[in-house]
Order: C-alpha cells, then structure tokens, then sequence
C-alpha cells in the first residue's frame, strides 16, 4: 500500500492509475495533511446480471415446475431427516452395550 499527498496525486495521476491497473500496486492510499482520505483500487469484474440466459432453455411449463418443487421437497426432506453432528463416541458405546 502507498501513501501519496494529493499535490504528489495530481502531478502523478497517470502513473498512479497505471500502478493499480498493472497490479504493482494493490491500492494507492490518497492523504491531505497527512491524512488519508481516498483511494485508489482496481475495480473489479462486473458482476453477473440475472437473467442471462433468459429464453434460451424454453418455457418452464407447470408439469416441470411441479417436478422441480416435489424433487426440492424430498430433498430438504432427507437432508433434515440427518442429524446435525455425528454422535458422539461415548453415546456410540452407550448403544453398543445395551444391544450386547
């Protein structure tokens, strides 16, 4: 991380946007009096917009919809169905002797 002071900014903005971009620097801290204000980072890769893909797999018809809800229904189903942790050894033993 550097620190710059917003005259040493101005004159250098160029060159401090080209350190970001090329990945030289992480992140370029921007100071008045000492003290920091701004920053300059890379943006990032553009997030994903929903709906990307609309109209490309066709029509969800309600036979389908209806599949898909039944099949999420039994699948929550059986994943509650678990228990949250494993049972503990002492617990495992317990039931080891009562069965023996």
């Amino acid at each position: 991380m550097t620190k710059v002071n917003m005259l040493e900014a101005k004159t250098n903005l160029s060159r401090l946007v080209e350190a970001v971009e090329s990945g030289r620097e992480p992140e370029i801290i921007l100071a008045r009096n000492g003290k920091p204000v701004a920053r300059i980072v890379p943006i990032g890769q553009e997030p994903r917009k929903l709906g990307l893909a609309e109209g490309r797999f066709g029509e969800l018809t309600p036979e389908m919809a209806a599949e898909w809800d039944r099949e999420n229904k039994k699948m929550w189903a059986e994943y509650l169905a678990k228990p949250l942790l494993p049972e503990e050894p002492v617990q495992r033993a317990a039931k080891r002797r009562k069965r023996a």
